[in-house]
């Protein structure tokens, strides 16, 4: 699994809060994902803040 913050993300923090492994703020106050190839034991948590984003800024393939 891969995962990518587009650039419709609005730097609420729910990722980085969910899977802080995988997303962080940048000093842009906008997150990104420090790790794009996630993890298997992590892709639960970052479906879960795909899912959760208010506007679908996180992509997974």
């Amino acid at each position: 699994m891969k995962a990518f913050v587009n650039e419709d993300c609005i730097g609420c923090g729910l990722c980085e809060g969910s899977c802080p492994d995988v997303f962080a703020m940048g000093d842009d106050g906008l997150a990104h994902a420090i790790e794009e190839d996630v993890p298997e034991d992590l892709e639960g948590d970052v479906q879960d803040a795909a899912d959760g984003c208010p506007v679908s800024a996180i992509e997974v393939e």
